[in-house]
């Protein structure tokens, strides 16, 4: 706990623009960059195989959504693990891992449809395996790209990452419906598991720094804790999961039915569908491009607006059957309203989350953002059943439109707050060594408040409250003594001694502001007084009462 008053944050100099490209200077980064564009090319090609597997295995909407909540649930289920799992392993060798993992699951699917032996319950199974690796794998990848590249060009690799998803997307499907239509899903199987021989030589080419041992290593169980806690107590990152799940809950209907909009209302071969997906990454590439100038206009809440509105407007035309020829302008808008959606909720996202818990918020972001997707299909799934496909389409338009204009009023943070650790909270003093896991352990700070100011005072101490609570504390709370009515007593709990010492490494620069807030409503020439407790241990000596 600090034992000196904050100086307010410092809001570090803006540094020069960097180039869209300059991240692909930084070698690994590059190798790792083409190595996952060559990953997600095969991914997507398997998955227009198995997508389009199933429509002819079955004529069922139904079926057709299974299959698509199989591969999104395993994320909405395993995200948060997985972030987990993210901070505290090795990320080189746990990607190796998943890797391994996933072209076996690729290399099932090809000797099934080789055999003929594929049907819609094993596609529904060895998907939702696919969507596990996807799961653990999704939080990992985001989480190694500030070890690849300077901190000065983070947020120009995490654009090339969504850029290379987006040609993968312009590539894989286009690729794999040719393959499927010419050569059968066997082959189009064969080709997924070629391209994780390429990203596993990738990972194993990649000498990742060995890291020192952390002087307090976090364990899974209290790592997921202090990521629940975090996530509970960060009302920014609510408010992004929010207008996440709207979007995509909405926004899924066009998704889940895209295979039989494609056949039955198209009246197309397994290589349009292809076309279609590939039209729809070709249009997410072209709304990358356009993004800057789309920022110097439009705040977030007007990019998610008009990403709704994009997205919308595509569902609506769909009702209609248009041409084929128009078919694929339209996924063309909507990949550029899929981009412009994806990279601003994931870059709000990002932006408020510090380094330290930045896996973990990323995997409750990933999770409500698959959690709803897979709502979401098989929602619409049902719904298209009762109703007919183009209906569906109709319903998810309308409804998008409505939940865009009704949360558009909640705003998204600007995410311009200075997270980096502040580092102004000194050693406690302690009259002897304590056991890390010793607790819990209780804090309390000492504030003398008048009576005129303690409204203001209220304020400022809840925002810090909500602090106290993201850094790690699971119970806070602000007492008055009864005899002394100036005299405020602030107290929060932590479950370990070594959970509050990384506290101390956890506080902000932004946080270190609220905290000065707070204390400059304390009375007198020295600073609040802080009293640490830690929960009594018997005496090893110690009879019977």
């Amino acid at each position: 706990m600090n034992a000196s008053r904050p100086e307010p944050a410092v809001t570090p100099a803006v540094s020069a623009p960097r180039g869209s490209f300059e991240p692909l200077r930084e070698r690994v980064f590059a190798v790792l960059w083409a190595a996952t564009v060559l990953g997600n090319i095969g991914s997507f090609m398997r998955d227009v195989a198995s997508a389009w597997m199933v429509t002819e295995l079955s004529a069922s909407p139904a079926a057709v959504g299974l299959v698509q909540a199989a591969a999104t649930l395993p994320v909405f289920l395993l995200a948060i693990p997985a972030g987990v799992l993210s901070d505290i392993l090795d990320r080189r060798r746990f990607l190796i891992g998943i890797q391994v993992f996933l072209a076996l699951v690729s290399l099932c699917l090809l000797v099934l449809a080789k055999s003929g032996s594929l049907s819609v319950n094993s596609l529904v199974v060895l998907t939702f395996m696919g969507g596990i690796g996807a799961a653990l794998m999704g939080p990992t990848w985001q989480s190694i790209v500030p070890e690849l590249v300077p901190r000065a060009e983070l947020k120009s690799a995490v654009a090339l990452n969504s850029l290379g998803i987006n040609i993968a997307r312009a590539i894989g499907p286009a690729a794999g419906g040719l393959l499927l239509a010419s050569f059968g899903a066997a082959l189009t199987y064969g080709v997924d598991v070629l391209s994780y021989v390429f990203v596993i030589a990738a990972l194993l080419w990649w000498r990742r720094p060995q890291a020192g041992d952390a002087a307090l290593p976090e364990h899974f169980l209290g790592a997921f804790r202090a990521g629940i806690r975090f996530t509970r107590a960060s009302r920014e990152l609510h408010v992004v999961l929010l207008r996440a799940a709207m979007f995509f809950l909405f926004s899924s209907s066009v998704w889940a039915l895209l295979p039989l909009v494609a056949r039955q209302m198209l009246g197309g071969s397994a290589s349009f569908y292809g076309v279609l997906l590939g039209a729809v990454g070709a249009g997410a590439i072209a709304g990358a491009v356009a993004m800057p100038r789309l920022r110097a206009g439009l705040d977030a809440d007007g990019l998610v607006l008009l990403a709704s509105l994009l997205t919308a407007g595509v569902m609506a035309a769909l009702f209609l059957a248009p041409a084929k020829w128009l078919a694929v302008v339209l996924l063309l808008v909507l990949g550029i309203g899929w981009i412009i959606a994806l990279t601003t909720l994931n870059g709000v996202a990002q932006s408020i989350l510090p380094n330290w818990v930045r896996g973990r918020g990323l995997a409750v972001y990933l999770t409500v953002f698959n959690g709803a997707l897979a709502a979401g299909s098989v929602i619409w799934g049902l719904v298209a059943q009762q109703t007919g496909v183009p209906l569906a389409l109709l319903m998810g338009a309308v409804g998008l439109v409505v939940v865009a204009a009704l949360f558009h009023r909640i705003r998204l943070p600007a995410g311009d707050t200075d997270l980096q650790p502040s580092r102004h909270w000194p050693e406690p003093l302690l009259a002897e060594p304590v056991d890390n896991d010793r607790g819990p352990v209780m804090v309390q700070v000492e504030y003398r408040v008048r009576k005129q100011d303690r409204a203001a005072f209220w304020q400022a101490i809840q925002r810090l409250s909500l602090a106290r609570r993201r850094d790690g504390a699971y119970a806070w709370g602000i007492t008055e003594d009864a005899s002394d009515p100036d005299r405020l007593l602030e107290w929060f709990l932590v479950e370990s001694w070594a959970e509050h010492l990384r506290q101390h490494e956890r506080v902000s620069m932004a946080q270190a502001d609220v905290q000065y807030e707070a204390w400059r409503y304390h009375m007198g020439p020295d600073r609040p007084l802080v009293r640490h407790y830690l929960a009594l241990e018997p005496a090893a000596d110690a009879g019977p009462p």
